[in-house]
């Protein structure tokens, strides 16, 4: 995927015209976000995520992982301020007696949950900046998460470099801060795919790059944390149909500008060419992928 072919550029201010962003929402929730799991799972257990972590997640989306890491007993926040429609999501899934409205108050624990935790742990998911997260009457955060993986698009290390910015003050010391990124290119059978957002795109608006083998340890020195450890996890890009990948991967907005410079029926069209040699005899469509993830360590 995000992208961070997993980006998911939704917000209302730079949104491309015509776009059901509900719609949008959901594929990437029912379609692409499952695509990561494996990075999740092994971040999480590599970690011993518990009831004793408290977990900050940057760009959490619709709440996929955080909904896992409550499963594991830990207290989770999630922060985004891109996608009002994702963050309703996530709010259905850890906060299952609202809404899932913004504004909504906070409703009971997510199953698997500690029930005895005390009420400043219960789930958080707050549009806005990290630093929206802050909650003076809670402890500090013991595990940062920014699972949208870089080396996709320029541009994006700087990006998360400023969400470190604002979200490391709110950790505690020697807390972990996880940063993915695209393994190489030539384990990412996906990358062929991300390339007709190039050739479509006005180069003005931003540009797929190549994942770079530092990528991750140059994010985490510049926003001063210490790299400890690092991982590579599988993450195969699986889909029902042709259909089910375009729409997926649409999902993640890395497309937007490529439809803004043509329009969707062009952009479909070359997204289903270049799955061609990825689609089986059955009809399904299979892409291996590597994911690169490193810990890091607040001072």
């Amino acid at each position: 995927m995000t992208p961070t072919l997993v980006r998911q550029h939704t917000s209302h201010a730079g949104a491309t015209p015509h776009v059901d962003l509900r719609a949008r929402a959901r594929d990437w929730s029912e379609i692409q976000e499952r695509m990561l799991v494996p990075l999740y799972e092994a971040v999480h257990e590599r970690l011993n995520v518990d009831e004793g972590t408290r977990v900050l997640g940057l760009g959490c989306g619709s709440g996929l992982a955080l909904l896992m890491a409550a499963s594991r007993g830990a207290a989770v926040t999630g922060v985004d301020s891109r996608s009002p429609e994702l963050l309703a999501l996530a709010r259905r899934r850890l906060l299952p007696g609202t809404s899932g409205e913004p504004g909504t108050p906070e409703g009971p624990q997510p199953p698997g949950a500690d029930a005895t935790r005390a009420p400043g742990d219960a789930p958080r998911i707050v549009e806005g900046p990290p630093e929206d997260a802050a909650d003076p009457t809670a402890p500090a955060f013991t595990l940062v998460t920014a699972f949208e993986p870089i080396g996709c698009l320029a541009g994006d290390s700087e990006e998360l470099g400023d969400l470190l910015a604002r979200a490391t003050p709110l950790a505690a010391r020697r807390a972990a801060v996880v940063l993915a990124g695209w393994g190489p290119p030539e384990r990412c059978a996906t990358t062929s795919v991300l390339r007709v957002a190039t050739k479509l795109s006005d180069p003005l608006r931003g540009s797929w790059r190549p994942a770079l083998r530092d990528d991750l340890e140059e994010v985490a020195q510049r926003a001063g944390l210490r790299p400890d450890g690092s991982g590579r996890v599988a993450c195969p890009f699986g889909y029902a149909d042709t259909d089910s990948a375009v729409r997926g991967l649409m999902s993640t907005g890395l497309f937007d500008a490529a439809v803004a410079a043509t329009d969707r029926v062009q952009v479909d069209k070359e997204l289903t060419e270049a799955l061609h040699p990825h689609r089986r005899p059955d009809g399904t469509v299979w892409m291996p992928n590597v994911f690169r993830y490193l810990i890091a360590r607040v001072p």
